[in-house]
């Protein structure tokens, strides 16, 4: 079993930048994919971002390539999502998960999920 404990939401101007945390628990940190899914009011909750147990293989939506990074320290159990370039229409709860099956993390398979962080950019 895993915990995940998310920091790093608030308040952003467009064009801003924010970095987001998730603090796993566990021995096995290292096993498992991580990434980042986001849910908007009214929306379906959505993936953003993926990383591969190693940290060496990463994975993007394409709403948001070229402007957030998605990478893991594994010595201290940390995944992290640095976001720039925000966007109103990136406003979003944001949820951190975690799966020891599939690098391309899914909405409907991924075993752990954070408890969320709220993103919002302002125009």
């Amino acid at each position: 079993q895993v915990q995940l404990a998310e920091s790093g939401g608030g308040l952003v101007q467009a064009g801003g930048s924010l970095r987001l945390s998730c603090a796993a628990s566990g021995r096995t940190f290292s096993s498992y994919n991580m990434g980042w899914f986001r849910q908007a009011p009214g929306k379906e909750r959505e993936f953003v971002a993926a990383i591969d147990q190693s940290g060496r293989s990463a994975y993007y939506a394409d709403s948001v390539k070229g402007r957030f990074t998605i990478f893991r320290d594994n010595a201290e159990n940390t995944v992290y999502l640095q976001m720039n370039s925000l966007k109103p229409e990136d406003t979003a709860v944001y949820y951190c998960a975690a799966d020891r099956r599939f690098r391309i993390l899914r909405l409907t398979t991924t075993e752990y999920w954070g408890q969320g962080t709220q993103v919002t950019v302002s125009s």
